[in-house]
């Protein structure tokens, strides 16, 4: 999901390696920090494939500046991955919402709500974190007061994304273009 969002953020424009790092955080908020062993090595990666351009400026000190550039390559496979993303992408929370951060930039609507299908389709299948035997059990069957507060909560997003997701789907809510007037319904 990092090699995403740095895709994804760069497709607004170039960006000093510091500024993107700063989006990248912003982002992925305050649980999952950023280090620079792991985004530098990846935006090394997405230069090499071809998908990032770098050049460097003068800093304002004596230092120079990284500046980092989205190549046509790398649009066309932020669009891919935006279009096609891995079930993990889907299910999981924290990388569904990297996938909703630039869905936007889809073009096309149809892409769009294939996308939110698939995880609306996710959301409603029975689930959750403890289970009898394959059955999982719900809030109300689970006596640890932990446990059912993490099913309930679990319950309530996911209720309000169910929500959101049907508005949007329905055409009640706009999740579409995000503004950008790129929709092709």
């Amino acid at each position: 999901m990092l090699e995403l969002a740095i895709l994804g953020h760069l497709a607004d424009g170039a960006l000093h390696g510091y500024v993107l790092r700063r989006r990248v955080e912003q982002l992925s908020g305050h649980t999952r920090p950023i280090s620079d062993g792991s985004l530098y090595p990846a935006i090394n990666r997405l230069v090499k494939r071809g998908l990032l351009t770098r050049h460097t400026e003068p800093g304002a000190a004596a230092a120079q500046r990284y500046v980092l550039t989205l190549t046509d390559a790398g649009r066309a496979e932020l669009l891919e991955r935006l279009r096609e993303p891995a079930q993990q992408e889907i299910t999981d929370h924290n990388r569904f919402f990297t996938i909703l951060a630039f869905l936007s930039l889809l073009p096309n609507r149809e892409d769009q709500h294939a996308v939110l299908r698939r995880r609306l389709e996710f959301l409603e299948t029975p689930a959750s974190f403890f289970y009898d035997g394959d059955r999982p059990l719900s809030a109300e069957e689970v006596a640890d007061p932990y446990r059912r507060g993490m099913l309930l909560m679990a319950r309530s997003i996911s209720r309000a994304e169910r929500d959101w997701l049907h508005q949007v789907l329905d055409g009640d809510g706009d999740g579409g273009d995000g503004g950008r007037g790129t929709s092709s319904d």
